[in-house]
């Protein structure tokens, strides 16, 4: 049997950056419903958490999942739940677009915290200044819509 452990940090907005996810109940229905439905697809999410307009992922990859395969089964159906259900005015919809970063098991609990403390940390900080450190700190070169 393999021995895997690999984590990924996975952050995504909605589509253009819309805050649809405009309330902390709602948020924490949704962050919820994501938890519990990757938990289903036997994906391991553990932690999930955001803001308005963005959601941040760490996930423990299986042996037989890939980056593509998790991101798409966790954005692609939740969106569809956030309809179905009607818990946002508009149609809802995810931006196509994702960061996935590698995350060492010594910056675990760092990582954790951050995405916990999300709704302080978007007090003082935009997700334009959090997409743009993202951009500077892991040297993606930006892309312009």
């Amino acid at each position: 049997m393999p021995h895997i452990k690999v984590y990924i940090h996975f952050v995504w907005s909605t589509k253009n950056r819309v805050p649809h996810l405009n309330t902390p109940e709602l948020r924490k229905k949704v962050w919820q419903h994501i938890a519990e439905n990757a938990k289903a697809k036997g994906i391991f999410v553990d932690f999930v958490n955001g803001y308005a307009d963005h959601c941040h992922c760490l996930v423990s990859l299986g042996v037989d999942q890939s980056i593509q395969k998790v991101i798409n089964l966790i954005k692609g159906e939740s969106s569809h739940w956030i309809n179905k259900n009607n818990l946002t005015k508009a149609k809802f919809e995810w931006q196509d677009d994702y960061f996935a970063v590698s995350v060492s098991e010594s910056n675990l609990d760092s990582l954790r915290n951050y995405i916990k403390n999300q709704e302080e940390h978007h007090r003082h900080k935009s997700f334009q200044e959090e997409y743009e450190e993202f951009i500077k700190n892991y040297n993606f070169k930006k892309f312009e819509n």
